[in-house]
């Protein structure tokens, strides 16, 4: 439920925060006071669009931040909105966008009003509703459905892998054994591409190899090695003298047959290096080939092998895939008997259900001062099967005798719409999951028992959820389990909006005043409590 309300410049809020309880929470106050920005403000928070004319002037942002909790979770959503056109949105502190702010917002609070009706406007809601009244019939042959459904969508799955179009098949067979054949054509190997780039190098630098060879050769061979030589045999000449002398003398010969073997490996790398004009450009078509391979198949040699490989079990696979394609189209057949089988089961409890919802519906708009209007529901078979069958569903209602049946969105009044989002509530509420609901000005063109019929569905309402409810009708104001009274006031040249949470006392006078405007007598306080007392709220 929505627990706390805290919002700052919007409109002539200055700044207020409203604590609201559960059950029945009921907004007065008098026309202009700020009740329709509280409204407004957590429309702006629950994601529907807002203008920056909401900005309080004088101020460059507004900030709307709601507290919503039940036994299972809590979410504090906030908005901040700027001159700019700028939305900051935040779930539990964490940046989301409007979408995703309206997402949760819509599963939190659902809203009735003049110009907002969200869930019950949407006709795609409209079967959900059925559903739920109709639940307990219903389940068995849901769930019966889902499975076959799930079914259904895996054997077109495996069908369309398949390639269940003889010319499709065709098609892929080609594509396949041209990749087949190009790959095993090039012969790749393993590393290939590193052992070509590799020689590549070498063969690109081979002058500068040649040179560096011979010149290192030439100097250690004509003049390092003789000279090495020479100390060596001085040194052995005092090797045996002393230990120093034959550890130096050691690592002097090391060093000499070292470099014999170093010059003995230039020598031979000297004769290898020669410029192959031939062999470069077998190379570079080499790697061209490599490289164009990889564009279209891997980027490297042993994922254009694996590809390779897979386009073999592919062909394979397809090669011998006729049979499976037929076993899989005679499932499909199965399967689609199945599914309208069962879709036309739903569809008849659907209907019969229809009508009893139909009928109590029906019955709460006489309630409502809506003596010639009724509702029914349309249903029409969907082409495809859906994840919920074959029906497509909207509630539909004629409002005057002679008027053909409209959507809920044609309906004209809002407080018409209102009404009749009260007496679908009234019905359907046990089944809502929305745990509040917010009816702004519900009491729009009704009085006296009418009044007190409005007032009775949502008390009732209330009992399974939370109702936020801004009226201007006393038996409603009576019902309220917690009232506030929405109060503006000018000071130092500015108005403000004031929120006061009413004891009972303050109750009693807020229906007074509502029924008597500031003509408040003793007889007008005793037919508020008496007014409150007969609805057993005191």
């Amino acid at each position: 439920m929505l627990s706390q309300l805290h919002i700052k410049n919007i409109g002539i809020i200055e700044e207020v925060t409203i604590n609201f309880e559960d059950g029945l929470n009921i907004l007065t106050g008098e026309t202009g006071a700020g009740k329709s920005l509280i409204i407004d403000s957590i429309n702006a928070i629950t994601g529907s669009r807002v203008s920056k004319e909401l900005i309080r002037t004088g101020e460059e942002s507004a900030f709307i931040e709601a507290y919503f909790f039940d036994e299972a979770s809590e979410y504090v959503l906030s908005r901040e909105i700027y001159q700019n056109g700028k939305n900051i949105c935040k779930i539990n502190g964490k940046l989301v966008t409007v979408s995703e702010l309206r997402e949760l917002g819509h599963s939190l609070i659902d809203i009735h009003g003049q110009h907002d009706n969200q869930s019950l406007l949407d006709e795609r809601t409209h079967i959900d509703l059925l559903d739920g009244f109709a639940s307990s019939s219903l389940k068995p042959l849901l769930e019966e459905y889902t499975n076959a459904y799930e079914e259904y969508k895996d054997i077109l799955a495996k069908i369309s892998k398949n390639y269940g179009d003889e010319g499709e098949r065709a098609r892929k067979l080609d594509l396949l054994n041209y990749q087949i054949n190009e790959i095993e054509t090039a012969d790749l190997k393993t590393n290939e591409d590193e052992d070509l780039n590799a020689r590549r190098k070498i063969l690109m630098n081979s002058e500068k190899i040649s040179s560096s060879l011979n010149s290192s050769y030439e100097a250690i061979n004509n003049n390092i090695l003789e000279n090495l030589s020479e100390v060596t045999k001085m040194m052995s000449n005092i090797s045996e003298l002393n230990e120093k002398y034959q550890s130096v003398f050691n690592e002097i010969n090391d060093a000499y047959y070292n470099l014999e073997d170093a010059v003995d490996n230039l020598a031979d790398l000297a004769m290898d290096v020669e410029f192959d004009e031939d062999e470069q450009s077998h190379i570079e078509e080499r790697l061209n080939l490599i490289s164009s391979l990889k564009r279209k198949y891997g980027s490297s040699i042993e994922k254009i092998l694996l590809f390779l490989q897979r386009a073999k079990e592919e062909r394979d696979f397809l090669q011998n895939s006729d049979e499976i394609v037929a076993k899989l189209k005679k499932e499909q057949k199965d399967i689609i008997k199945k599914l309208n089988d069962i879709s036309s089961k739903i569809t008849s409890t659907r209907k019969d259900f229809a009508k009893k919802i139909e009928k109590k519906i029906n019955s709460q708009m006489q309630d409502l001062e809506m003596k010639k209007a009724y509702i029914e529901f349309k249903f029409e078979e969907s082409d495809l099967f859906l994840p919920n069958g074959k029906d497509v569903v909207e509630l539909l209602i004629c409002t005057n005798v002679g008027d053909e049946l409209k959507s809920l969105s044609k309906i004209a009044s809002g407080g018409e719409l209102s009404r009749v989002m009260l007496a679908i509530k009234t019905v359907l509420g046990e089944f809502d999951t929305i745990p509040t609901m917010i009816f702004d000005e519900i009491d729009t063109g009704i009085s006296g028992q009418a009044g007190k019929a409005v007032a009775e569905k949502l008390l009732l309402i209330s009992k399974s959820h939370q109702v936020i409810c801004v009226t201007h009708l006393p038996s409603i104001v009576a019902v309220g389990s917690t009232n506030f009274y929405i109060d503006k006031q000018v000071k130092s040249n500015k108005t403000k909006t004031y929120v006061k949470k009413l004891n009972e006392e303050e109750v009693i006078y807020e229906i007074a005043r509502v029924i008597a405007g500031n003509s408040i007598t003793e007889s007008v306080l005793a037919h508020a409590r008496e007014l409150r007392k007969e609805l057993k709220i005191a």
